[in-house]
């Protein structure tokens, strides 16, 4: 399945997860969010918030194909 990814503040790269845009990522059916994070070369910690489709969302929420996901990592005291 694919998911596109935006990803903001200090997570966004342009090689591996861009905020102007999104970046494309090839999963295997029934990956979740957490998955995902770690696949874009990221560790857990360093995302604290993800949205699927406009929706808020925990790290362990499975994934569709067509899915548009947004990460965050924590900033100013969050």
């Amino acid at each position: 399945m694919k998911v596109n990814v935006k990803c903001f503040a200090t997570l966004a790269d342009s090689d591996s997860c861009d905020f102007k845009g999104t970046t494309t990522y090839e999963l295997d059916d029934g990956r979740t969010v957490d998955d995902l994070i770690r696949h874009a070369g990221f560790e857990s910690g360093d995302v604290k918030i993800a949205f699927v489709n406009n929706r808020l969302v925990d790290m362990d929420t499975v994934l569709s194909d067509g899915d548009r996901v947004g990460l965050a990592p924590a900033v100013g005291g969050m």
